[in-house]
């Protein structure tokens, strides 16, 4: 394997960590809305604008999430 070759094989690994590392933060952020989530839904009064807030946030992870698992498929 020539040298040309050993980096950009090390470059794609630091591209997939860089990528696995995104997707972990994002599934870790939505897991946190989701505990936040529920804590408000339980509360007698409710805060819908944090509540809106916290479904947008959690689909917006999702919507990343999906596009950096596309990006590992290529």
């Amino acid at each position: 394997m020539s040298e040309s070759e050993k980096d950009e094989l090390i470059e794609a690994q630091k591209q997939i960590i860089g990528i696995l590392f995104e997707v972990i933060k994002r599934l870790q952020a939505n897991s946190d809305l989701d505990e936040e989530y529920f804590e408000l839904i339980t509360k007698e009064k409710k805060d819908q604008s944090r509540l809106d807030e916290i479904l947008k946030e959690r689909q917006e992870n999702a919507k990343i999430v999906g596009r950096l698992l596309e990006q590992l498929e290529t």
